[in-house]
Order: structure tokens, then sequence, then C-alpha cells
């Protein structure tokens, strides 16, 4: 092979591999997600996921939680400030959610059991009562422990971002 060939064949691999690593290098554009989240942040979201997230967080609006004979399933749920978690009895015990610890369910509203239940201002986490299922829509953020008061065994966390 002719020298001048080699040299051009040389230059041609020189002039791809820099091309693949300028390329490389240059931040990727953003998916499709991204461009509709610049340009609607709220609808965006809303077409990501049936349960639409908070702006600041990422975390959902809404979570369910199923207890049953092997307790609250999830154990522990993330949700966005002013986010609702719903608990639904699945069978076995019966279920009383409350805020820990227990007996007093004071962890939530700084207010005990026999303070704030029944809870017609909806500002305790406590379903004050047994009950098939139960909705909390929580309005402060923090790691919020809670349990079944009929079984205090069954423990389960709410992290509100």
């Amino acid at each position: 092979m002719k020298t001048s060939t080699i040299a051009w064949i040389i230059i041609v691999l020189i002039l791809l591999g820099a091309g693949w690593y300028f390329l490389s290098s240059r931040p990727s554009a953003p998916s499709p997600t991204q461009n509709i989240a610049a340009e609607n942040p709220q609808g965006a979201v809303a077409a990501a996921s049936p349960s639409a997230s908070a702006e600041t967080t990422g975390a959902p609006m809404s979570a369910s939680v199923t207890y049953g004979p092997n307790g609250f399933s999830p154990a522990t749920v993330t949700i966005a400030k002013g986010g609702t978690v719903t608990f639904t009895n699945q069978g076995g015990d019966e279920m009383w959610v409350a805020s820990n610890p227990h007996p007093t369910h004071e962890g939530y509203s700084g207010t005990t059991k026999s303070q704030h239940c029944p809870d017609t201002a909806g500002v305790a986490f406590d379903q004050c009562s047994v009950g098939p299922a139960y909705s909390f829509t929580f309005q402060k953020t923090g790691s919020w422990g809670y349990h079944n008061h009929g079984n205090p065994g069954d423990r389960g966390t709410v992290v509100v971002e």
C-alpha cells in the first residue's frame, strides 16, 4: 500500500475519533418529557403519571396503602405536602390508623387521642375509630410514623416532602 493511502486512512480515523469524542462529551438533548416540562411543568407531571406530583419535590400527591394479615403495605410511602394517603383494609384484623406513639396518637397533631377524637377539623392523623378505609391529607412536612391502634405492632411511615 502506498504511503499516501495510509496517511489518508490515518487522517480519516483521527477525524472520526475526534468527531465521536466531541459528540459524546456534549450534553444530551432533552427528552420529550423534559421539553414538555420546560413548556408546562404541571402538564408534564400530569401526563407522566396518573397522580400529579408536586413541582418542588417530584413526590406524588397521593398514595395508597393496604392493610391485611401481614400489616401495612407498602410500609413506607412518600407524598408531597398537601397530598393524601388512603388506607384500605384488605381483610384480617380491624383497622384503626393512628399516628405514633401508641396509645396517645399525638405525633402528628401534638394533641392526644382524647383531645382530638373525633377529628372534625381533619388536622390529627388519626382515624379515631375502626373502619374499612381512611384517607388523610398531610399539611406538614416530615416523617410521620403510624400504627394500627388495635394491633400496634403493625406500623408504617408516611414521608411528606
